[in-house]
Order: C-alpha cells, then sequence, then structure tokens
C-alpha cells in the first residue's frame, strides 16, 4: 500500500502486512460463509439493483428518445427506486434483491444484525460510487465505515 494511506487508514504498516485476508483482525473467516464479501461481487449485486430500479421505472416512464427532459426525469426517478429499494432493504432485513441473489449480507460491526437508520448515510455514499470503490484493508469501503458496517457471505 501507498504510503498515503496510512493518513486515514488506521494503524501501522506493519500491522497491514501481518494480517492475511481481508476481515482477519475482526476474527472473520478467509472464505466461505460469513467471510468478507468480495468488491466484484459488491459491485455485481450493486448493477443488479440498478438493473432492477430501471426496471421498476420504465413501468411509470417509458423511453422516449425525442424528450431529452423526459428522459432526465426517468434518471431521476430510477436512482430514487434504487435509493428506497437499498435504504429499505439494507436498514430492514440487511440485503437487497442484488445482495440476496449474489449471497451478500449487510451487517453492524458491533454484532447487531439491524443496520436501521445506518442505511441512509451508507446508500447516500454508495451513490457517489467513490466512497464505495476506497476500501481499507478489511475489504470495508468508506461507506462501511461512515455506517458502522460491514458486507458478509451468506454461502
Amino acid at each position: 500500500m501507498s504510503r498515503w494511506t496510512g493518513t486515514w487508514l488506521p494503524g501501522s504498516g506493519a500491522e497491514r502486512d501481518s494480517q492475511r485476508w481481508p476481515g482477519e483482525r475482526m476474527g472473520l473467516p478467509e472464505k466461505g460463509e460469513g467471510s468478507v464479501a468480495s468488491g466484484g461481487v459488491r459491485l455485481l449485486a450493486l448493477v443488479v439493483d440498478l438493473v432492477l430500479a430501471s426496471l421498476i421505472t420504465s413501468l411509470f416512464l417509458p423511453l422516449d428518445f425525442d424528450d431529452p427532459t423526459a428522459n432526465w426525469n426517468r434518471n431521476l426517478l430510477s436512482v430514487a427506486i434504487w435509493l428506497v429499494i437499498t435504504v429499505v432493504g439494507v436498514g430492514v432485513i440487511g440485503l437487497t434483491p442484488g445482495k440476496m441473489l449474489l449471497g451478500m449480507r449487510v451487517l453492524r460491526i458491533d454484532g447487531s444484525e439491524h443496520v436501521g437508520l445506518r442505511a441512509v448515510p451508507r446508500s447516500l455514499l454508495v451513490a457517489v460510487i467513490i466512497p464505495a470503490a476506497v476500501v481499507d484493508r478489511d475489504g470495508r469501503g468508506l461507506h462501511d465505515k461512515v455506517g458502522g458496517t460491514v458486507e458478509l457471505r451468506t454461502r
């Protein structure tokens, strides 16, 4: 890891070197159920949820290639639907349709299964994309840090 990450990631470089897999220092297994979900699978779950939101949006606002304003409104509605799916799904049961399909679940790092209102800032940061792409040595993005959550495999 580069030297600049030491300014915002906790711990010394020696701690990072001694950690063998994401989630090890939290007591999580290296592979299988209960391990930290990989970035690729998390991204795929996001894409599934975005496609679902787009399909739901198309029920209310069909594509109109002649009216750019209508398409802008359609995009805004699609993002709003995605936010509702994500905030409600993660906040209430810890998953979204994409996460369920790919075998993942969001849990609080304090051991509680109920994410609750922590799902709101977490989802808003995912919508910005960059905080979700910046991960620490445990595979947790900035959105997980803010929400006090970790995304684990369920199978």
